[in-house]
């Protein structure tokens, strides 16, 4: 995201599920790079720093969870990523 951006952060529980959104509102994300953000060492068009790994850790981080990450975005208006957690699974000591 250049700088002067914003992230936004918010988290809600359903019945099922805990939501966490991450919402930024920086150049996003081409039609072509979306389905191709969670593999290994992929870098999109916008995305000029990184290696192309922090989507696919989130990925797996998420599937270790039971849980799931889908990802939004519309060019030049930002970037939704949705990060779902089961309840079933959390457990709390």
């Amino acid at each position: 995201m250049p700088p002067g951006g914003s992230v936004t952060i918010e988290a809600r529980s359903e019945p099922t599920a805990v939501i966490v959104a991450v919402k930024d509102n920086g150049s996003g994300v081409g039609p072509k790079d979306l389905p191709k953000l969670f593999d290994r060492f992929y870098r999109g068009e916008n995305s000029p720093d990184g290696v192309g790994l922090g989507l696919s850790i989130v990925k797996s981080i998420m599937s270790l969870h039971h849980g799931t990450v889908q990802v939004t975005s519309e060019l030049e208006k930002g970037t939704t990523v949705i990060l779902r957690f089961p309840v079933d699974d959390i457990q709390i000591r």
